[in-house]
């Protein structure tokens, strides 16, 4: 889709740097005519020159704008409620993405409630849009995981197709953290949720590559359900139409076009590169940053200097409570490597290490108790005295009885004819540069190693143990 947005964004964008910089303000206030929006827009894009090298470069500069541009240009879609289609009675609307319309249904003949995402009429006629429809809906039913929303089946009707799924009820993860920061264990118990969905999903080679707190849902029972696999794609599936398309609506799943959320984006997204698993590890660990600290590990004012925070800064990680444990700071660091090389590679590691923070205890660092300074006073001035009185004693009880004073013995070695002490041997010298002997603990015996002089590499040194009360030693 040809996004007029997006291309005003990019027209005013690339006619502000064909003047002076002395001369951008004004035509830039004149060719955004009051459309503030537009002119935060293309500063934003204008701030980065010179300071993100690389980021706005060709594609980067269609990635930006369209991210920018978003889906404003979208005719909104008629609202369905009260309708029905199929055997599905529409109750109300409860969201809407870049994939479709979901609304709360009736399954009239089996007497459920589900959740149908319908395709917008703009698209009814897009090809790439149907076949990416028709692939979410394949991708879905091959996850089948308690912590993934479930999907149920693929109906057309004479207006739209439509995709029935499990009805989740509860609020959004999105919903819950606008409140605030969750308690640790809380938020490890949904993280491992989480990434325990994740793995399922990365087991069948699927990427979500949209994964952001909006896409959880928790259930009333407290349970992390992931929605919206709608941007996924098969590692190992065949390219389609879309993999080669030159035009996007707000999103697109070919290499060098940005997908998911700003703030969620790994930094091969934002740089708009291929992207695998590595992509919602990333991703997993702004959510995990996120939840315990109640601030997104990257924002800014606008999705252009997010995404240049994105490629250029790093996490405030002053910001975790005291209570975090070690391993969750560890692993955030891993899953925030910018690098994906560097960064960790499954998901199921971050299970493992979650799991293992959760069993340990709390170290608790103990509090100091204040005493009040008079009573302090008192007590080192009764110790004070009672040190003074039994020190002498106590000195003359405790102190060790003097031991026999040993003689000293003075004596040499006496070797049999033709032999050397031996020891420790450089390869340039022909004698040993350290000898080899020990002396007995009681002061009794002493053990040495001797050997022929001027050995060959056929001789070998001989042990000796002598009694110091003795002049010869016995092998």
């Amino acid at each position: 889709m040809n996004s007029p947005r997006w291309h005003r964004i990019k027209q005013v964008y690339g006619s502000v740097l064909e003047r002076k910089p002395e001369q951008r303000e004004a035509f830039l206030d004149e060719a955004c005519a009051g459309d503030e929006t537009l002119r935060k827009e293309v500063a934003s894009l204008l701030a980065q020159v010179g300071r993100s090298e690389g980021l706005f470069d060709s594609p980067a500069l269609d990635v930006a704008a369209k991210a920018l541009a978003g889906d404003q240009a979208q005719e909104p879609s008629p609202d369905l409620t009260g309708h029905t289609l199929s055997h599905y009675r529409i109750h109300e609307k409860i969201g809407e993405g870049g994939m479709g319309v979901v609304y709360r249904a009736e399954d009239t003949n089996l007497n459920r409630q589900v959740a149908i995402k319908v395709l917008p009429e703009t698209f009814l006629n897009d090809r790439e849009r149907l076949a990416r429809f028709q692939r979410e809906a394949q991708l879905l039913a091959s996850l089948n995981h308690p912590n993934i929303a479930a999907i149920y089946g693929l109906e057309r009707t004479e207006s739209s197709p439509l995709l029935i799924m499990e009805l989740i009820e509860g609020k959004t993860l999105a919903e819950r953290l606008a409140k605030g920061p969750l308690p640790v264990v809380e938020a490890l118990t949904i993280c491992r949720e989480i990434a325990e969905g994740l793995e399922a999903a990365h087991e069948k080679g699927i990427v979500h590559r949209d994964l952001k707190p909006a896409n959880v849902k928790i259930t009333p029972e407290g349970q992390a359900k992931i929605l919206d696999f709608g941007l996924a794609k098969a590692l190992q599936g065949e390219p389609d139409s879309s993999e080669h398309s030159p035009e996007i609506s707000e999103v697109q799943t070919r290499t060098g076009v940005i997908l998911g959320t700003a703030a969620y984006m790994s930094p091969e997204q934002a740089n708009g590169r291929a992207v695998d698993k590595r992509a919602d590890i990333w991703a997993f660990g702004c959510i995990l940053f996120e939840c315990l600290t109640g601030k997104r590990a990257f924002e800014a004012e606008t999705a252009t200097e997010t995404m240049a925070a994105i490629l250029k800064s790093e996490p405030d990680w002053n910001l975790f409570p005291a209570a975090i444990p070690w391993r969750t700071k560890d692993l955030l660091h891993r899953c925030l490597q910018k690098d994906p090389r560097e960064r960790l590679h499954d998901i199921a590691d971050a299970r493992i290490e979650i799991e293992e923070s959760v069993s340990e205890p709390p170290q608790v660092t103990p509090t100091a108790q204040r005493f009040p300074l008079r009573w302090v006073l008192s007590i080192s001035t009764v110790a004070l005295l009672i040190g003074v009185l039994t020190g002498p004693a106590m000195m003359r009880y405790f102190r060790p009885p003097a031991s026999p004073s040993q003689p000293v013995i003075r004596t040499s070695i006496r070797l049999g004819p033709g032999q050397w002490l031996d020891g420790l041997r450089m390869p340039y010298l022909d004698r040993p540069t350290r000898t080899a002997m020990a002396l007995s603990g009681d002061g009794r015996f002493l053990v040495y190693s001797a050997i022929k002089e001027n050995p060959t590499p056929q001789d070998q040194p001989r042990l000796y143990l002598r009694r110091l009360d003795q002049l010869e030693g016995k092998p």
